[in-house]
């Protein structure tokens, strides 16, 4: 996820109508985002699918995001939210069971993730992905630790991108997404550059790798074949 510094010329942009989030979410606390898109076959994974077939790479993304969500959903230590696209899906029976659910809006990835730190009430706020099978409670404990004494804390990928992000958002928010290149090897080093840009202090955690490819899966080895 990359973050451009120059901004962007024009007229600046129209306040969007706030969102109005359902149901109750309790203010002032620790709050874990998974972003996740409907498992629905030809919508998610779709590189991968062209390796393995539709089917499996949709029962991959399904048990990636099961798993991930069972893992990290059952500790106390935060609330653990689902964000979910496209935002029709939200009521669906096909997300895991026992985590409250709130749509992602529309937008490009920033500014999806950008709409989810300035709407939830007050604390630190941690997103991650659903497609990461190595995130550990461990992680995320270290990553809202790390906002203790830091504004922001970022999880790098081998692709140049990250899997985490997290912002401390006292005492204020910053807009670390502004002319990111999304989906390239730039991403990290944009976002780190936005960051530092608002005299941000930014900490980092462990490199891990999302599940795009067949090399990716391989890398799981017989764990993968567990999950298709």
């Amino acid at each position: 996820m990359r973050v451009g510094k120059a901004k962007r010329a024009g007229k600046p942009r129209r306040a969007e109508p706030r969102h109005k989030w359902k149901g109750h979410v309790a203010p002032c606390r620790p709050r874990l985002v998974i972003m996740a898109r409907a498992p629905e076959a030809g919508r998610v994974k779709t590189r991968l699918g062209g390796a393995i077939g539709v089917a499996a790479a949709t029962r991959l993304y399904r048990q990636l995001l099961l798993r991930l969500a069972l893992r990290l959903g059952r500790d106390r230590r935060w609330e653990t939210l689902l964000a979910v696209a496209p935002d029709s899906a939200r009521t669906a029976p096909l997300w895991p069971a026992g985590l409250r659910r709130i749509g992602q809006g529309g937008g490009d990835l920033g500014r999806r993730m950008e709409r989810l730190f300035e709407r939830l009430p007050p604390g630190p706020v941690v997103i991650v992905g659903s497609d990461i099978p190595r995130i550990t409670p461990r992680l995320i404990a270290k990553a809202f630790a790390r906002l203790g004494n830091h504004d922001a804390v970022l999880g790098p990928a081998g692709d140049g991108g990250y899997w985490l992000i997290g912002l401390k958002r006292t005492p204020s928010v910053p807009r670390p997404f502004d002319g990111v290149r999304w989906s390239s090897p730039h991403a990290l080093i944009d976002t780190l550059a936005n960051l530092e840009a608002a005299g941000a202090r930014t900490a980092t955690l462990d490199r891990l790798d999302d599940i795009d490819s067949a090399a990716d899966l391989a890398q799981l080895g017989h764990a993968a074949q567990r999950l298709i």
